[in-house]
């Protein structure tokens, strides 16, 4: 089965955007695609990437299947997405399987 592309500024369960960092050049629908380590727009929340063999620069790439997330700096002061702040996004057209 494939799953959508996770992608610079596509959402998390917690209300924050994934910021790209490990990625500069490749791309999905004109946004960066997301690599293992990316954080999020609340500080840290390193994804945790889990798609089969798909690599990104030696890096694993990060998929909404969903993908897992290391803490947030939001932990757990303003609720319990934010311990954990996974995918919540994906490319509408563009899968790793």
């Amino acid at each position: 089965m494939s799953d959508p592309i996770h992608r610079h500024e596509d959402s998390r369960v917690c209300g924050a955007s994934t910021t790209v960092i490990g990625n500069d050049d490749v791309y999905a629908n004109g946004k960066l695609v997301s690599v293992n380590g990316d954080p999020c727009s609340h500080g840290a929340g390193a994804l945790t990437a889990s798609s089969n063999e798909v690599y990104c620069h030696s890096k694993l790439v990060v998929h909404h299947a969903p993908d897992s997330a290391a803490a947030d700096l939001l932990c757990p002061t303003l609720n319990a997405s934010h311990c954990a702040p996974a995918t919540a996004e994906g490319s509408p057209n563009v899968y790793t399987g």
